[in-house]
């Protein structure tokens, strides 16, 4: 397969290279920091970000993907078919 893109540097600004799906845990990391977050189930997402702060995305609606660095996804979430984005 060809990838025209390949000698170019991975930017924060650029496409996602790799997606991974989340399950919302209060005391593990996820297994990388995320670029950003697709929610597939409308619903609340709570997370906590790189920078250590808790914050909760309130009626969050299916189909976002929102740009955070995120380290875990608490259980208080209720958005559903999470997948991380890096």
């Amino acid at each position: 397969m060809v990838d025209r893109f390949q000698a170019h540097a991975a930017s924060m600004e650029g496409p996602a290279t790799h997606g991974f799906a989340i399950t919302p845990s209060d005391a593990a990391d996820l297994s990388e920091v995320t670029r950003a977050i697709y929610v597939g189930g409308a619903g609340n997402l709570a997370v906590r970000l790189l920078s250590g702060a808790d914050v909760t995305f309130a009626a969050v609606s299916a189909g976002t993907v929102l740009p955070i660095r995120a380290l875990r996804v608490l259980t208080a979430s209720t958005a559903t078919n999470l997948v991380g984005l890096s």
